[in-house]
C-alpha cells in the first residue's frame, strides 16, 4: 500500500463514506479496490437537515476508531493531506460551496450524488473544475449496478429503442422532488439512452411519480418514483428484438465496489469514466422534471 494514494473525505453524514472506505482500506474484503487509501476526513454536516446532522457522529467515530482515519476540521485541511478527495457530504445544497474551498488546491475529485440541487451549482463546479484543471467526477453509484453494466453489453436482442426504470421515490425538503432518492433511476436511465434529453413530463400523486422523458432520437423512458409498495429498484431495456430485465440485486458484488472501480483510475489521472455534461444534463433533468411536476405541464431541457 505504500504507493497508494492518499484519499480524503469530505462529510462524514452518510453510509457511503464507510462502504467507501472498507473498500479501500481493507485489502482483505472480497471486493476490495487497490490503488487508494483513506487516510483523512472533515466531518461536515448540515444543521437543518435530520438525516445529515444526526448521522455525523456515528460515522466520524467509526472511520476515526475502526479505520484509523484522522479527522480534521476543515475541508482545506482535506485537500492539503491527501491526493485526491471524496466529497460525500449527503447535502447536495453544499457540494459548490465546498468544491471552490477545495478547488485551488487542484486535487481529483469524486462529488457523490447529487451533484448540486440546481443547473446552475452544477455549471458553476464545471466552470471551477475547468479553471483549476481539476479532473471531477459525480454519479449515483446504481449506474454502475453490475445488473445494468452486463445488460448494457448484451447486444444480442439489438439496438436500445428504449428503457422503462423504477425506485424508491421518497421526498425530502432540503433536496428538492427528485434530488434525493429519485436521481438514483434518473442515473440508470441516462446509463441506458445518454445525455440527449430533450423534454420531460410528470405525473404525480401522493404515492407515485412517473416522469416521461424524450430523447432526441425519438427514443422515450420513462422514471418511476414510488413513495408505496415496491421499495426495488430496477429496470426494462428495450432493444429492437426483445426486452431485457436489469436486476441490480443479482450480484454480490456491492455498487459502491463498481463505483470505486471507475474513481480510482480518475483519481490517478486517467480521466473520468463519465462526460461531465452529462452530468451537468441529469441535474436539468431532474430540474426540470420538478417543475413539471409541480405545474403538470411539459417542460423543455
Amino acid at each position: 500500500m505504500s504507493n497508494a494514494l492518499k484519499i480524503g473525505i469530505i462529510g462524514l453524514d452518510t453510509s457511503h463514506v464507510t462502504a467507501f472506505t472498507q473498500l479501500l482500506n481493507d485489502s482483505t474484503h472480497a471486493y476490495h479496490v487497490p490503488g487508494g487509501k483513506v487516510v483523512v476526513a472533515f466531518p461536515g454536516g448540515s444543521p437543518d437537515f435530520e438525516l445529515s446532522i444526526s448521522r455525523v457522529q456515528g460515522f466520524t467515530d467509526k472511520l476515526r476508531d475502526e479505520q484509523g482515519v484522522q479527522i480534521v476540521d476543515s475541508v482545506e485541511a482535506v485537500a492539503e493531506l491527501s491526493d485526491a478527495i471524496l466529497l460525500e457530504s449527503v447535502d447536495g445544497r453544499v457540494h459548490l460551496e465546498q468544491f471552490a474551498k477545495i478547488a485551488p488546491f487542484g486535487k481529483p475529485v469524486f462529488i457523490d450524488k447529487p451533484l448540486a440541487v440546481t443547473s446552475e451549482d452544477a455549471k458553476q463546479i464545471a466552470a471551477l473544475a475547468a479553471k483549476h484543471g481539476i479532473a471531477v467526477m459525480s454519479t449515483s453509484a446504481l449506474r454502475y449496478a453490475e445488473g445494468l453494466t452486463e445488460v448494457l453489453a448484451n447486444a444480442e436482442k439489438g439496438a436500445i429503442i428504449g428503457v422503462d426504470a423504477y425506485g424508491p421515490m421518497a421526498i425530502q425538503p432540503t433536496q428538492p422532488g427528485y434530488y434525493w432518492y429519485g436521481i438514483h433511476t434518473v442515473e440508470m436511465v441516462f446509463a441506458v439512452l445518454g445525455k440527449d434529453c430533450v423534454d420531460v413530463t410528470v405525473t404525480t400523486n401522493d404515492d407515485h411519480d412517473v416522469i416521461v422523458g424524450r430523447w432526441a432520437d425519438g427514443r422515450i423512458a420513462t422514471v418511476r418514483g414510488n413513495r408505496k409498495g415496491n421499495n426495488q429498484f430496477g429496470a426494462t431495456v428495450h432493444r429492437e428484438k426483445g426486452s431485457q430485465f436489469v436486476d441490480v440485486y443479482a450480484h454480490a458484488k456491492p455498487y459502491y465496489a463498481s463505483l470505486l472501480e471507475r474513481i480510482v483510475p480518475l483519481f490517478k489521472g486517467e480521466g473520468a469514466a463519465i462526460d461531465f455534461t452529462e452530468t451537468i444534463a441529469v441535474i436539468r433533468f431532474i430540474e426540470a422534471a420538478n417543475e413539471s411536476r409541480l405545474n403538470g405541464k411539459t417542460v423543455a431541457l
